[in-house]
């Protein structure tokens, strides 16, 4: 798999199989693409990554969700069923240095990809396996869901009002976290390989990534017994730092100590608030957190967000303007720091997509493919990557094998 149009990124040079479908594996994939690496998108035949159904929105037939985690990839279709498929599928093996797959526990194997045809036929590919609850525990047959892992893990009952009912996260945040953490793991195992001169099995699970998303809610409970319960938009441990209607929108305040706090009692006209007791430190404002929320509430309603906004982030107080999804993209921070960025699609034309995040001085991250169409680069894959001529790939069209 030689790197095509890889530029100078960080992982020019390295070949990927993405054997993913849905977020996490996708979304791990394309943040290696992003930052050089040549990655393959092996689909299935009939209908390629489930989330290319999912919609709408669609866009000349193209879902936003596929759109959305599959940049920087060529897509070639693969039954993997058949030992046809597999066989090939054995010939990409051996040419990656990394593969990703979130098939269900087994299915490798059962395809005659063990541990050991590994060690044996392809000993510096690093392995990256993505499952719902990992390789061993009660548990590990089952497959993995977001939002059932968002339930399971104790994340949603951390989500909703107090009095409410638990909440998901409006996006899967436990497959999107999944993805970055295997990224991390993955260039870890590249890293040790320099040493090493092998490759290594490195496992992610949905259920682990969840449990380690609850950071500072976690050591609460593990600290004190309690906690883990719901605040709302607010915190369990600082106070204010919550949401607040002003007198015609939404802002959000977070208060991390007490210097931001008497700053903010000043502009919003009560600097006897830092003497009060009971609002001078962070632990008294926890206590009374209600009286707090109260009386900052009801000296916002007197005013515009946007003149509570000018005035506190003068004073250093952090706040910001709640906003829709459409108005953080239009943002001209947005702009100025590249997050949006067009690409010619071939059946869209100018597709639009969020840029990558992250920012290197000299091996520049980029969006160098479209999202691909499925099996946009069978041909081209079979061809140039492992030798097939014409006939051979017309007879693997003919055996449904791609």
């Amino acid at each position: 798999m030689t790197a095509v149009n890889s530029g100078n990124g960080a992982l020019a040079g390295i070949r990927v199989l993405d054997l993913t479908r849905v977020l996490a594996g996708p979304t791990c994939a394309m943040m290696l693409g992003d930052m050089g690496a040549d990655v393959i998108k092996v689909e299935p035949p009939s209908g390629g990554d489930d989330t290319r159904g999912w919609g709408p929105p669609f866009a000349a037939g193209e879902s936003a969700y596929f759109l959305a985690a599959n940049r920087n990839k060529r897509s070639m279709t693969l039954n993997l069923a058949l030992p046809a498929g597999q066989k090939l599928l054995a010939g990409l093996l051996e040419k990656a240095d990394v593969v990703i797959d979130n098939f269900k526990l087994g299915t490798l194997a059962r395809w005659g990809f063990t541990d050991a045809w590994f060690d044996a036929e392809t000993p510096r590919v690093v392995r990256c396996s993505i499952t719902g609850y990992g390789s061993s525990g009660p548990k590990a047959a089952l497959p993995g869901y977001d939002f059932i892992l968002q339930a399971e893990s104790g994340l949603m009952s951390i989500c909703g009002e107090p009095d409410g009912m638990p909440t998901k996260y409006g996006v899967a945040i436990v497959d999107v976290c999944t993805g970055m953490l295997a990224c991390t793991a993955i260039l870890a195992a590249l890293n040790a390989r320099h040493s090493t001169g092998r490759g290594q099995k490195v496992e992610l699970s949905l259920y682990e990534s969840a449990l380690h998303m609850l950071v500072n809610v976690a050591s609460n409970v593990l600290v004190s017994g309690r906690g883990g319960g719901r605040f709302g938009n607010g915190h369990p441990s600082i106070v204010p730092y919550t949401t607040y209607a002003a007198k015609d929108a939404m802002m959000a305040l977070a208060i991390g100590n007490d210097a931001q706090f008497a700053k903010c009692a000043a502009v919003l006209g009560h600097p006897e608030w830092a003497d009060d007791p009971r609002f001078a430190t962070n632990r008294a404002r926890v206590e009374h957190r209600h009286l707090v929320d109260g009386a900052i509430a009801q000296a916002l309603a007197a005013d515009t967000a946007d003149n509570w906004l000018a005035r506190l982030k003068a004073a250093g107080v952090p706040c910001g303007r709640i906003n829709s999804v459409a108005e953080a993209l239009a943002d001209p921070q947005t702009a100025a720091r590249a997050m949006i960025e067009t690409v010619k699609h071939p059946a869209i034309g100018e597709l639009k997509l969020i840029g990558p995040p992250y920012k290197f001085s000299a091996t520049p991250a980029a969006v160098r493919r479209p999202p691909p169409m499925l099996g946009e680069h069978t041909e081209e894959i079979l061809r140039e990557e492992l030798g097939l001529d014409a006939a051979a790939i017309a007879a693997l069209r003919r055996d449904k094998v791609i």
